[in-house]
């Protein structure tokens, strides 16, 4: 009966061995359940990186649409001597037809180029109201009138990576646009 009875042990209790192999199988399962959790891992951060990426394109394609405009409508809005003559037979056809009064080629394309300039000035203006409506900022009290355009002091940490107001306003242009087409920004 001893001889059952230590058999009868070893059965109710795993050998070495087999205590072994299940730890080995268990760490087989783990190893794999570690592959498929880091595989799912790499997935999705290839596709972030793909969500990256367009973002990145979608951000490029609108400054670049953006210096595109610029360009045109620094074309279309600039009148020189010459562009007029090959406009109009007559400085006088000229004048009527823009109905401005100029006593040569010199001022009738000056006086265009300064009302260009201000319609530019005026649209700028409503997207800066726009922009302040946007961010719940008071508009500050002050006659837009006579006002060519709006004084900003900058702090200097600002003023670092702006150095002038071309590239402060072609900033905020761009944050008009991105919170524009992203209204939940």
């Amino acid at each position: 009966m001893s001889k059952k009875s230590a058999s009868t042990k070893t059965q109710g209790k795993p050998k070495l061995g087999e205590q072994i192999r299940n730890i080995a199988d268990r760490l087989k399962q783990e190893t794999e359940i570690q592959k498929k959790a880091t595989s799912r891992i790499l997935g999705a951060a290839a596709q972030i990186s793909a969500n990256h990426e367009q973002l990145i394109d979608e951000v490029v394609e609108m400054v670049r649409e953006d210096l595109e405009q610029q360009t045109q409508a620094s074309k279309s809005h600039i009148y020189t001597v010459e562009i007029l003559k090959q406009q109009f037979k007559t400085l006088r056809e000229a004048k009527d037809n823009f109905k401005l009064k100029a006593t040569s080629w010199e001022s009738l394309a000056n006086k265009l180029n300064e009302t260009s300039s201000q319609k530019l000035i005026g649209e700028g203006k409503l997207q800066l109201h726009q922009v302040l409506e946007i961010n719940n900022i008071q508009k500050p009290e002050c006659e837009p009138i006579n006002i060519k355009g709006l004084t900003i002091h900058l702090e200097a940490d600002v003023a670092e990576i702006f150095p002038n107001s071309q590239a402060v306003n072609e900033a905020l242009r761009f944050l008009i646009r991105v919170t524009n087409k992203n209204p939940a920004l």
